[in-house]
């Protein structure tokens, strides 16, 4: 197995393990902690699954730096040399609520690029995987959905908006209804950058900067299933970029048109 290979296969061994943890106290009556606002939760959980996957990843690669939401892992990938970034729950909110829509991510990076990533969904059941060739769930490959007209599209908003914010989130929401055939709100931002490397989805937009654990492997997913990311500037999306875009590609242009229009742009 080459280095590739095997960072690739160590992001979703880390993952289904971090996520075995987490999906052990799901729907268990955990206790709920707040950070930096009532709806920024954490819980038990998450340090727990986050320490399982560190532990893993570090197994295999004890010298690289970890990117990670919680505990003292840093918290910005680094320019060069490689890389991991994890997110132990994401959706924690939803985890809490006991909806069963949230992800273990793991992204393997080099360069501030990602290489391999893993977004495993617990309680579902699917793990998203891809190499930097292909993207895959459960094992078999996926890709990107082939429609090209908006109206036949679904489009979600994603990355929560604070609430001096809302009026942005009010914002994002009329600029999908008045392009697409439907929108979609799932409360976890790898879910959803997965769905649409599936074609369950066909884009998702945010004006936000999205933090990297909650971002850097559905982008990966995206890209290796044909997918285009981008910045609000249609730029090609990085772990710094402000703003992610992401979409089918066919019908990016409009997907674009919509997040631009959050904030006025």
């Amino acid at each position: 197995m080459n280095e590739l290979d095997a960072r690739a296969d160590r992001a979703q061994r880390a993952a289904r393990d971090g996520g075995a943890v987490a999906r052990r106290a799901f729907r268990t009556g955990v206790a709920v902690e707040t950070k930096s606002g009532k709806t920024d939760v954490v819980t038990q959980a998450d340090r727990d699954a986050q320490r399982r996957v560190v532990d893993r990843i570090r197994g295999a690669f004890p010298d690289d730096p970890i990117v990670g939401e919680e505990a003292d892992e840093l918290k910005s990938v680094p320019e060069s040399g490689p890389a991991w970034v994890v997110d132990p729950i994401d959706g924690t909110n939803n985890f809490v609520r006991n909806v069963p829509i949230w992800a273990t991510a793991v992204a393997a990076v080099r360069d501030g690029e990602p290489l391999a990533a893993a977004n495993y969904l617990p309680a579902l059941g699917d793990c998203y995987a891809a190499d930097d060739e292909t993207a895959y769930r459960n094992g078999e490959e996926i890709s990107v959905s082939q429609r090209d007209d908006p109206e036949t599209c679904t489009v979600c908003p994603t990355f929560w908006w604070d609430y001096d914010d809302r009026d942005e989130y009010a914002a994002a929401a009329r600029a999908i209804v008045t392009r697409f055939g439907d929108l979609r709100r799932y409360g976890s931002m790898q879910v959803v950058l997965s769905y649409v490397a599936d074609g369950s989805l066909d884009g998702v937009i945010t004006n936000k900067r999205a933090n990297p654990w909650d971002s850097v492997a559905g982008v990966h997913l995206i890209r290796t299933a044909g997918g285009t990311v981008t910045d609000l500037d249609g730029n090609e999306w990085r772990h710094d970029s402000e703003g992610l875009v992401a979409s089918n590609g066919r019908v990016h242009d409009v997907v674009l048109e919509a997040a631009r229009e959050i904030d006025g742009r």
